[in-house]
């Protein structure tokens, strides 16, 4: 029963891990993609607004031009300006369409991610609770008797500051009687 229970667990182990490593890996994935596929619809986006400006500029030029062949040049480059612009919204509009189902899945994937982390924490806090359980038990001894010792209690007495004496002083007697000498 032992060696199928150890199995079990790693097993468990093993999935769990699987698990977790699938989900982050995923998530990571889906996160780059949102990234390249944000980072590309911006450059569409600039690409769309930087030919409409040229456009602009152009039919400016073409409305204020009175010669025939720098009209006719003009609305050539008006056209091809044209087809630009919508190519870049095409492929901006493309682009907003390839993100979304991204984002779906990177929501996805996250949500799961999140729900990995909480299993994670829970077969924790389980093995943490069958480990205590499953701890050597303890025997149940005799109780043993406590005897109170008694302490020796000294009364601690107050030192007194013992006074050093003092060197004694020469006398000037014996300093008079050799300046006398």
């Amino acid at each position: 029963m032992s060696k199928e229970l150890t199995e079990l667990e790693k097993t468990v182990q093993k999935t769990k891990k699987q698990f977790l490593t699938t989900a982050t890996r995923a998530t990571k994935e889906l996160d780059r993609q949102r990234k390249r596929l944000r980072k590309e619809l911006a450059k569409a986006n600039t690409r769309a607004k930087r030919t409409a400006l040229q456009l602009q500029k152009k039919t400016e030029r073409l409305a204020n031009t009175t010669a025939t062949k720098a009209q006719r040049e003009l609305k050539k480059q008006v056209r091809n300006l044209e087809k630009m612009v919508d190519g870049a919204k095409d492929d901006a509009k493309q682009l907003r369409k390839d993100l979304s189902p991204v984002m779906n899945d990177l929501t996805n994937a996250r949500n799961h991610l999140a729900h990995a982390l909480k299993i994670d924490r829970a077969l924790a806090s389980i093995q943490r609770e069958l480990s205590k359980k499953a701890g050597p038990k303890k025997k149940a001894g005799k109780k043993k008797k406590k005897v109170a010792k008694k302490k020796a209690t000294k009364k601690k007495v107050a030192k007194k500051p013992v006074a050093r004496k003092k060197p004694a002083k020469k006398k000037k007697v014996a300093r008079k009687k050799a300046a006398a000498k």
